[in-house]
């Protein structure tokens, strides 16, 4: 019997958990679940007999040691930041490691020794990153078995709200990490555009979005992600003029958050310990230059306008007044940052109600030539959730890296160190697995000139 230990029984995990204790009884697992919450860890167990709940401290070595000790193999559903710790008690102990996470630099440089102990510490696979990577290089070496010869490559990944379920004027709600969602973009974007390398800074990187076109959809906003540099050489693209990861956001979302990242709203780096003092409105006021306190007559809205050169009308504006920021309501929060603020108040107004739907949009875009012939690839997938439980982004975080995992205890994964999902070894099986689970891409060939023509008119 294999002893699966998985650390975090979050939101992200669900599809995770489901999928090893259906496949417990055939392959002899036993699967214990982890959490700061009982309640939660037994929620997700849900009386299975292959399943075990325990709590305890990740953040305690003490307190976990003891059930890595046990566990043949691991699966931290922890914060980024946290997994350094506990892959070092693995290298320690002798335990494959499985996270969906990006590989941080301390995670890397430990990649000699986890190959010198014959381990597998497989990072990367769940949605993005993961999916991403996994479909791309599938994209990528199926257009080069070809002879094809590709000069661009783009991807944009946006966990979104199901059309069904859009029933605010951001057109968003939370499927994930909210910290992340309020954070997200904070740094330098880097990316390459035509052999020249392009630097978005985040006080502008929401005002420079740009506007991509998913199939069957409809046009959506998209930023720069600030690793896409990163994966040039990764995905075997190192003399490419053009690469770019992005994020996708419904029309006009981009626009509105702008706003909030110029007033300042966003930023996390010091703490206001008379924040319920404040009202809303009054908090955002404190961000404004003093000269404009006689504009519109001392109305926030009028104020903002004028500061940002909107029409008062503006529907960004409009998304503002709806989050309730220029309203008297009292901060709840007694210290706090104002990306805390920020982030307890869209927890209440971009909440997914129980049978609300997510969604995910995923697109590759790879031009190419072939045969003298410029052409472009489009690579699309859309999946819904069923519910606020049962979401599209947890059934594709979770998914691949059960599959992942599954396919490292049966043996059909050899490859040993730090890895990511960008060998046929490892994304072949998890893709065709995902495909026959119904995650699975449309994809279209279209000669450059015809793209461009067609994507014209649909603007």
């Amino acid at each position: 019997m294999k002893k699966i230990l998985i650390i975090g029984a979050g939101r992200s995990a669900t599809s995770l958990i489901q999928y090893m204790l259906t496949h417990a009884e055939t392959y002899d697992w036993q699967i214990t679940v982890a959490d700061v919450s009982l309640d939660l860890a037994n929620e997700k167990i849900a009386g299975n007999a292959r399943g075990n709940a325990v709590s305890f401290n990740a953040l305690d070595a003490e307190e976990r040691l003891p059930y890595l000790e046990q566990a043949d193999f691991v699966v931290s559903m922890l914060p980024a930041h946290l997994h350094i710790h506990v892959a070092k008690d693995c290298l320690r102990l002798g335990k494959d490691l499985a996270t969906a996470s990006y590989v941080s630099a301390e995670l890397k440089e430990l990649d000699e020794e986890v190959k010198a102990k014959g381990l597998v510490f497989l990072n990367e696979i769940g949605l993005d990153p993961g999916i991403d990577h996994m479909s791309a290089m599938q994209m990528i070496n199926g257009i080069r078995a070809k002879g094809g010869k590709i000069s661009a490559f783009y991807s944009y990944t946006g966990g979104l709200v199901a059309p069904e379920s859009d029933t605010n004027p951001w057109h968003y709600k939370f499927s994930w990490n909210p910290r992340n969602v309020v954070l997200a973009g904070q740094g330098v974007s880097q990316y390459l555009y035509e052999h020249r390398y392009r630097h978005t800074p985040y006080h502008r990187l929401f005002s420079k979005s740009d506007l991509v076109y998913i199939p069957t959809m409809g046009w959506y906003d998209a930023y720069p992600n600030r690793t896409s540099l990163k994966y040039k050489g990764s995905y075997g693209l190192d003399d490419i003029p053009t690469i770019m990861r992005g994020t996708l956001r419904h029309k006009g979302f981009c626009k509105a958050w702008d706003l909030l990242v110029r007033l300042g709203l966003t930023d996390d780096t010091y703490k206001m310990d008379y924040a319920d003092d404040l009202t809303y409105r009054q908090w955002v006021r404190s961000y404004l230059p003093p000269n404009l306190e006689r504009i519109g007559h001392g109305t926030l809205r009028a104020q903002l306008a004028s500061l940002f050169n909107l029409n008062l009308a503006d529907e960004a504006l409009d998304k503002l007044e709806w989050l309730g920021l220029f309203s008297d309501e009292k901060i709840p929060l007694q210290e706090a940052t104002s990306a805390q603020i920020l982030q307890e108040l869209l927890e209440r107004k971009w909440v997914l109600e129980p049978e609300d739907k997510d969604m995910i949009l995923m697109q590759h875009e790879v031009e190419y030539e072939l045969d003298n012939q410029k052409k472009r690839h489009l690579s699309t997938l859309v999946l819904y959730g069923e519910d606020s439980s049962n979401t599209a982004m947890a059934r594709l975080v979770g998914l691949p890296l059960a599959i992942g995992v599954k396919n490292i205890l049966l043996g059909n994964i050899t490859s040993k160190g730090v890895l990511i999902p960008i060998t046929p070894e490892i994304y072949e099986p998890v893709m065709e697995e995902l495909a026959s689970l119904g995650v699975g891409f449309n994809s279209m060939d279209i000669d450059l000139e015809s793209f461009n023509e067609y994507f014209s008119e649909e603007m």
